[in-house]
């Protein structure tokens, strides 16, 4: 079995935990030292929920903030095991997010007496579908665990605040004709042909920019995939082109669904909603949000992405993204952290939540 010393130094526990691998799906060994690592420290309460540990301390104190992080990476590119290069640390997960975790296990071992209650999360399979993710599973069976003033998730912001994010949806704008022998193609009307004025209003469509709380968040509406076709030898009668949009915490689903809508009205397009997630808004004015960017120093930054900062938010608790390493990294094959930025993310915490 896998042992984590929480008690050493940020740098080796995040080689330890690069180390041991955890593909989405595969968590139960990190789950397992995670879990022990975080029993034998006795101002903690633990619990295991699949392949997910909750760690607590308290309750003692007004306020109660949440540090989350993910256990599990995409498949492994050769960049096992970790390895250090001057000031960075290489290794799958590095910085998506095992750094993270490492600053968040180490902030559990030595905080024995936080001025705030603390939770810690460190969850499965948030790489992969939703219906699957560690997080909303513990959402489901165990709300109360998720309840708090604050969370901090321990995705890679280059150790700045990203606060908030944006919502997601996705749609398939279906254009239709009729089929024909291409022979023969002016007996039918081609459906991949007339798919380009559905193209072209996506070219010429210019994103919004909403501001809240000071931070500008960037919509964004692009064409992902486009599917069409029967045979070489037939004039198709179906496209679908498969849309993403990118929305600002400032818009409900409901909101985002009506702003596609009106872009391709029924009935001359044929709009389905496949998928749709809420983003999180930034709550920049909540006091321990504003206490903590006090501290951090630093300027918070739109988070231009989905995280499960909006998990927490749909749940009424308030959350941003801090942690180590360059989120433009993260699942590439080159993937490292900054030893610097997660010392540096150790001590402001530290201070933080220390007093």
């Amino acid at each position: 079995m896998t042992r984590l010393d929480p008690s050493t130094d940020v740098v080796a526990l995040t080689r330890a935990l690069v180390d041991t691998p955890s593909e989405s799906g595969d968590e139960a060994a990190l789950a397992d030292a995670v879990e022990a690592a975080l029993r034998a420290l006795p101002h903690l309460t633990v619990e295991r929920i699949g392949n997910s540990v909750v760690a607590r301390t308290g309750p003692r104190r007004d306020q109660r903030v949440i540090i989350a992080g993910h256990l599990d990476t995409v498949p492994a590119a050769g960049n096992l095991p970790s390895r250090l290069d001057g000031d960075l640390l290489h290794g799958l997960g590095a910085c998506d997010m095992k750094g993270g975790v490492a600053v968040a296990l180490r902030l559990a071992a030595t905080l024995t007496a936080p001025v705030r209650d603390v939770t810690y999360v460190f969850y499965e399979c948030e790489e992969v579908s939703g219906d699957r993710n560690g997080l909303a599973r513990i959402a489901a069976e165990r709300p109360d665990l998720l309840q708090a003033d604050l969370a901090i998730l321990m995705e890679p912001s280059d150790a700045g605040v990203e606060a908030g994010c944006q919502g997601v949806l996705m749609a398939d704008i279906t254009v239709r004709g009729e089929r024909a022998h291409t022979a023969r193609s002016w007996m039918g009307v081609n459906a991949a042909h007339r798919a380009a004025v559905v193209l072209q209003r996506l070219e010429d469509h210019t994103a919004e920019r909403v501001v809240i709380d000071g931070l500008e968040y960037r919509e964004g509406l692009s064409a992902v995939a486009v599917r069409s076709g029967v045979a070489d030898n037939v004039v198709p009668d179906l496209c679908v082109i498969t849309v993403n949009l990118r929305f600002a915490p400032s818009r409900s689903p409901e909101q985002a669904e009506a702003y596609l809508r009106d872009l391709f009205p029924e009935p001359v397009y044929e709009v389905e909603i496949t998928e749709v997630t809420p983003g999180a808004a930034p709550g920049l004015g909540r006091p321990a949000v504003a206490s903590l960017v006090e501290v951090l120093g630093v300027a918070p930054r739109p988070k231009l992405g989905w995280t499960d900062v909006a998990r927490f938010a749909s749940l009424g608790t308030p959350a941003l993204n801090y942690g180590p390493g360059d989120p433009t990294l993260a699942h590439t094959a080159g993937e490292y952290v900054p030893i610097a930025q997660l010392r540096e993310c150790e001590r402001r915490l530290t201070d933080w939540l220390g007093g």
